[in-house]
């Protein structure tokens, strides 16, 4: 079990809310909870940006925009576009879904052009690109196929799951985009992890960053193990 300190778990966490019916109280509540806990981005929506970037302001908390978020089937031109305007309001990271009809057509050359420009957009403005593959609908040879494409490419991230799919993320999962992209790209795992205990393992599979609502919980439960004398 990797040894885990307080300060450098939370900027693991992107603090994780996507629920359609979001007020404004839930937005700052939530913003204020990772300014608090010291997570590393606000994981959202982007009608929320212009929002969080109001009440994140002067924190070190970055916002993560969520494109094409959840299904991936927009056009290549909407999601360049949501994109810009994401990273123009205010994004400092961005995690686009990827076009599983085309994944599961074999279009190997759109997926790789759709990726490319995304990380580009994100390259050029000094911000964060992480694919989201949703692998709960993909062989495991879909899996590597999109893994070996972001080598050529070089997103920051590949990313398991959006978290409204029919799966999560699981450690077979990071495990193999882990053998695939080794230490050329990270991994961020989300989707289902909830305790302590679905975090460490999917770090200790290779993740580096994970996507959660979770983090409080995960959080205070690491406080509680080490205040008791255990070591995580």
């Amino acid at each position: 079990m990797p040894h885990l300190e307080l300060p450098t778990t939370a900027r693991m966490i992107d603090h994780t809310l996507l629920r359609p019916d979001i007020t404004d109280a839930d937005w700052q509540l939530h913003c204020r909870q990772a300014v608090e806990y010291g997570f590393k981005t606000v994981a959202i929506n982007n009608a929320g940006i212009v929002k969080c970037k109001h009440y994140l302001q002067n924190s070190p908390v970055l916002i993560d925009a969520a494109v094409s978020f959840p299904l991936g089937q927009c056009t290549l031109e909407t999601k360049l576009m949501e994109t810009l305007d994401a990273i123009d309001k205010g994004a400092g990271e961005v995690d686009y879904v990827i076009n599983l009809a085309e994944v599961k057509n074999g279009n190997w050359r759109y997926v790789e052009t759709e990726m490319h420009g995304i990380v580009q957009i994100c390259r050029d403005s000094h911000v964060v690109s992480k694919v989201i593959l949703e692998t709960c609908y993909l062989a495991d040879a879909e899996k590597k196929k999109i893994c070996e494409i972001a080598l050529r490419v070089l997103p920051d991230f590949v990313k398991t799951s959006t978290g409204f799919g029919t799966g999560g993320a699981t450690v077979a999962d990071v495990r193999l985009m882990k053998s695939v992209v080794g230490d050329q790209v990270k991994i961020k795992a989300s989707g289902g992890i909830r305790s302590l205990s679905a975090f460490t393992a999917m770090v200790e599979a290779g993740a580096e960053r994970i996507g959660t609502s979770s983090g409080i919980k995960i959080l205070e439960e690491l406080k509680h193990l080490h205040a008791s004398g255990g070591a995580a």
